[in-house]
């Protein structure tokens, strides 16, 4: 998700909010025994693509690039269109482990649905992703993104089994939902993007098309992603700190480091909302 997990980690754990933390008892399907084979059915994004990501405000669409990353609520079949005459691909952003109490879909969820908020995000809260019900919404969001002519997607807060969620999640049932949402977005022709959970890179590389990284730099995590180059798969990566709009010294030292990694990294503001863009390629 669009978050900083270590300024905001410490809160979650001490979130005293209950949703009940009750084990579920849906039915949850099993994971493939194998990856889907790549194939040219869907886009498949190159290593070092440029792009942009804006999820708020009036989208600029001025920016010379070869992928854009927008919300896929907020944006028009039209509008997509609009970018993709000009040969730019667009990716669709939506949460699939949180719910957002704006989203026109949001009475869609069940009460037993909804856990802990997500600190710092109002009116955002996780999900129980073992839900049945939880997976057919998603499974509509993926029908709208093919519908919309989305070239691919970019599923956010795919790592609620590491937080305070208020369910018993564990690392398994993370793995069987996220390679649930690949195998989804691939039966749509949608190119589809694993967004952080860097602990589990190794187990999903083989189901992801590329990877969406907040703040690997920040937290000196950026090893972790090395499986997606290895595969000429492109991580696309955002560093928020303010330092490095500051500072051209710093900004120079992280792009270099970010250009010999094969990274598409952007310095932007946290609301991803265009106040300013830094681009290291």
């Amino acid at each position: 998700m669009r978050l900083l997990m270590g300024i905001f980690g410490s809160l979650l754990l001490l979130s005293g909010c209950s949703n009940g933390g009750t084990e579920d008892t849906n039915n949850q399907p099993a994971d493939p025994a194998d990856p889907p084979p790549a194939t040219q059915r869907w886009y498949h994004p190159p290593l070092s693509v440029s792009w942009h990501i804006q999820l708020t405000g009036p989208i600029n669409t001025t920016y010379t690039v070869q992928l854009y990353d927008i919300d896929l609520f907020d944006s028009a079949k039209d509008f997509i269109e609009e970018f993709q005459s000009t040969g730019i691909k667009v990716i669709c952003y939506f949460s699939a482990g949180s719910y957002e109490n704006w989203r026109p879909d949001a009475q869609a969820f069940q009460a037993s649905d909804v856990g802990h908020a997500l600190a710092g995000w109002p009116g955002e809260s996780w999900l129980d992703i073992r839900s049945d019900n939880v997976r057919r919404i998603m499974q509509k969001r993926l029908d709208q993104a093919k519908d919309k002519g989305c070239d691919g997607v970019d599923p956010d807060n795919m790592d609620g089994y590491k937080n305070n969620t208020g369910f018993r999640l564990t690392a398994s049932d993370q793995l069987n939902y996220s390679r649930f949402i690949a195998e989804e977005a691939h039966a749509r022709g949608l190119a589809v993007g694993l967004k952080n959970n860097l602990d589990q890179v190794e187990e999903l590389v083989d189901y992801f098309d590329f990877a969406v990284n907040e703040q690997c730099f920040e937290y000196r995590e950026c090893s972790a992603l090395a499986p997606f180059i290895e595969k000429n798969k492109p991580v696309l990566n955002i560093e928020y700190q303010q330092q490095y709009v500051d500072h051209a010294t710093l900004r120079d030292l992280l792009c270099n480091d970010a250009i010999n990694r094969q990274f598409s990294t952007l310095i932007l503001p946290l609301e991803l909302d265009d106040a300013f863009r830094l681009s290291c390629l």
